[in-house]
């Protein structure tokens, strides 16, 4: 029996200017979820999340998660 690692999860948006959206993310080459994501938004602007400890399984038993919460932190302006 193969066992496949996952490569991407699921980050969902639960506040700020894109609440409610989910984007794939990849993992860090640790397997470890980002600690934080930047989305860029109308070409000078970039909304920046942080990780919560919200995270969701497909399989138990599992060590990564296929869904990771993320709440807004600021707008960086470039």
């Amino acid at each position: 029996m193969s066992t496949t690692v996952a490569a991407r999860y699921t980050a969902k948006l639960t506040d700020g200017p894109l609440e409610g959206k989910t984007i794939a993310v990849d993992f860090l080459d640790s397997g470890e979820p980002k600690p934080s994501i930047g989305i860029p938004s109308d070409g000078k602007k970039t909304y920046i999340y942080t990780c919560t400890s919200d995270r969701e399984f497909d399989t138990e038993g599992s060590d990564r998660p296929s869904a990771v919460a993320y709440r807004y932190r600021s707008t960086s302006f470039d």
